[in-house]
């Protein structure tokens, strides 16, 4: 049985909008993150795919904890770590690191590589200045750089090595979950296949569990073995990525796949366009959020919000089309 790492359970996140200068008043919300669940399992990779806004890079940083969420929980490793204080979440953190989208600026244009990678462990005072220099060093050739590189800047590498950079201070102090967001869009072809094959190996030989974030549905089937697809703030489809890849349960993951360019053009799919465009996450669609663009939706899906329902073991999806017992937990879905 696969090993629970991380839970998170109905997870929200709500930005307030607000009107005035000295009397601020509160006049309504941004719904990024509205009850997402999912979990984890120690060595497995969570992919997460949506359209831009529908709130996969702030689900990430909620369950970082870079952000402090609105609502619901988020468990690490067995620890509850929802609302941990900064103090508190210093011995989290040596578990649980993340890759950033942009390899551009995410790291410190003033600070030399070997102190970019070894920040980690001479913040948690995990090494000597000695031992963090091997460290770092072996970093380097672990992710493919040259370990002179370790007095350069930054400005001195190319998109591609800044993200390995990137890459290799994620791994300094041997985390157990790396979230990648977007690790790879930033990137040429050629360079994401690197920096995928990478991660891949790196998973293998140290047994780290991804969460990992990107709008490249070819990038997530690669890499993924579970895959979860948010719209607007909430997930809609959860599997295994050969059964949703396969076998496509919801009419947003179906749209989403018939996008994906065939190498064979007389074998393309019939492209399916959405109408419409992305609701405003302020004012939310009542019913099923999908169905003001959904070629399928009917008088129920206006009205009535789907749950989650487990259409075949370990394939869950909120669809009224999909009628089955509902999944009400995070950890009915792992």
């Amino acid at each position: 049985m696969p090993e629970e790492l991380l839970a998170v359970e109905n997870l929200e996140k709500h930005f307030p909008i607000k009107r005035g200068i000295i009397f601020q008043k509160e006049i309504g919300r941004v719904r990024a993150v509205d009850g997402v669940s999912f979990v984890v399992n120690k060595g497995e990779t969570l992919g997460v795919v949506g359209e831009s806004g529908c709130g996969k890079s702030t689900m990430a940083r909620c369950v970082m904890r870079l952000l402090d969420p609105t609502g619901g929980s988020v468990v690490f490793d067995g620890q509850d770590i929802t609302h941990l204080n900064r103090r508190e979440m210093m011995d989290v953190r040596k578990k649980l690191m993340m890759v950033f989208q942009d390899p551009y600026a995410s790291l410190n244009a003033r600070k030399r590589v070997g102190s970019i990678i070894g920040e980690a462990l001479e913040v948690h005072k995990l090494a000597t200045q000695a031992e963090i220099r091997k460290r770092v060093q072996e970093l380097l050739d672990v992710v493919g750089l040259n370990p002179e590189h370790y007095n350069r800047f930054p400005h001195e590498f190319s998109g591609g090595q800044r993200q390995r950079i990137g890459i290799a201070r994620a791994l300094a102090i041997r985390p157990k979950l790396i979230v990648c967001d977007e690790p790879v869009s930033a990137l040429d072809v050629s360079v994401q296949a690197q920096v995928i094959n990478l991660l891949m190996d790196l998973q293998r030989e140290m047994g780290l569990a991804y969460l990992f974030i990107a709008h490249d549905l070819a990038v997530v089937e690669h890499l993924s073995h579970r895959v979860a697809v948010m719209y607007l703030g909430k997930i809609v489809e959860l599997a295994d990525k050969r059964a949703l890849f396969a076998r496509p349960q919801h009419p947003y993951t179906e749209a989403l796949l018939s996008a994906v360019p065939k190498p064979n053009p007389r074998a393309e799919k019939r492209r399916i366009i959405l109408s419409g465009d992305v609701p405003s996450p302020i004012n939310p669609p009542s019913g099923c959020r999908f169905h003001t663009r959904c070629p399928y939706a009917f008088d129920r899906c206006k009205v009535e919000e789907p749950a989650m329902r487990e259409v075949r073991p370990g394939h869950v999806v909120a669809c009224h089309l999909r009628e089955g017992p509902a999944v009400t937990t995070a950890a009915t879905a792992s």
